[in-house]
């Protein structure tokens, strides 16, 4: 559910339909994205759009509440990984929501995005730099 304002019409109109429990994959510019699946490709170069920066856009406009990442993620890039928790924390301590963190492996993962609405694709080049998004409910 809409929180603000998103200039990208793509990622704001997602946002805006969303229901409870829908998921929404944000990644890096690597994460292979299914054909079935929407694409939503701001990728403009490498490190641009970062993942953190599209994560706090995205939270800036989406009530969620859950978090899938791949095992990896914490193993192969931990300080990115540990930048995305704080956000998490903060995103929790301004909603004042819980939101659930699950971490499955990398394969389950990219297999798992099948189930989301979209794909939300970085230029993020920080290995494992992928979350799914459960979306949650304002009330």
């Amino acid at each position: 559910m809409k929180k603000s304002a998103l200039i990208n019409s793509e990622l704001s109109y997602l946002v805006s339909t969303l229901g409870h429990t829908d998921e929404v994959t944000i990644c890096d510019a690597g994460l292979p994205i299914a054909d079935e699946v929407q694409r939503i490709d701001l990728a403009l170069t490498h490190g641009v759009p970062a993942f953190l920066d599209t994560v706090k856009v995205y939270l800036s406009e989406a009530q969620i509440e859950g978090v899938i990442l791949a095992e990896e993620f914490k193993q192969v890039s931990p300080e990115l990984h540990d930048a995305f928790l704080s956000v998490i924390e903060q995103e929790r301590e301004t909603s004042g929501k819980a939101i659930s963190i699950s971490y499955i492996s990398h394969e389950d993962f990219k297999t798992k995005t099948l189930d989301s609405r979209a794909v939300v694709r970085t230029g993020e080049c920080t290995p494992y730099a992928n979350v799914i998004f459960q979306a949650g409910v304002v009330f």
